[in-house]
């Protein structure tokens, strides 16, 4: 796992690419919809504060028990940005267990194109022994709750800063 680097991850119409600086200018118009911000809080970035948070972002955790993997979400038949995806993991957990968010832009959505990336990056994380993906989802985020579904994660009864649990069912290594 410590060698495992971040790299594209190609679905059906989506090409997941690994979160660069100069994303920020594309990705502060996709999120730039305050509705986005209903349930996890904040207000959508300028450009230029994106810029510094998604410096932030590429130059990795400060954490060393920490390793951050971000993408953006590219539609390929229209070569644009829709969201994006990330997976969190911890010393304990690298390995077997990563934290899961998504967030796609209010054009882009009601057309699968959440639950279709959440379910590539939860294929991928599957692929490089990732063995428990958890996501924590506010009770009143039906289209959330459905992208979460969709990725093979279930809610479990543990909560979370107001938000539920949902995790992925355990494989065996």
């Amino acid at each position: 796992m410590d060698a495992m680097k971040i790299e594209a991850i190609e679905t059906e119409r989506l090409s997941l690419v690994p979160l660069a600086v100069e994303h920020a200018g594309e990705m502060a118009e996709v999120l730039s919809d305050p509705a986005l911000h209903a349930f996890i809080g904040g207000v959508p970035l300028s450009a230029p504060a994106l810029r510094s948070r998604y410096e932030r972002l590429v130059a990795g955790s400060p954490d060393p028990s920490q390793t951050w993997w971000n993408w953006v979400i590219r539609v390929r038949g229209e070569n644009c940005l829709a969201g994006t995806v990330q997976a969190t993991l911890t010393a304990a957990e690298r390995g077997c267990a990563a934290e899961v968010a998504w967030v796609v832009g209010t054009p882009w959505q009601r057309r699968g194109i959440a639950a279709e990336a959440a379910r590539g990056l939860a294929a991928w994380l599957r692929e490089h022994d990732v063995r428990l993906i958890r996501a924590h989802i506010h009770p009143e985020h039906h289209a959330s709750a459905a992208v979460a579904t969709a990725a093979g994660l279930a809610p479990t009864g543990h909560w979370h800063e107001g938000e539920i649990r949902w995790e992925s069912p355990a494989t065996e290594s």
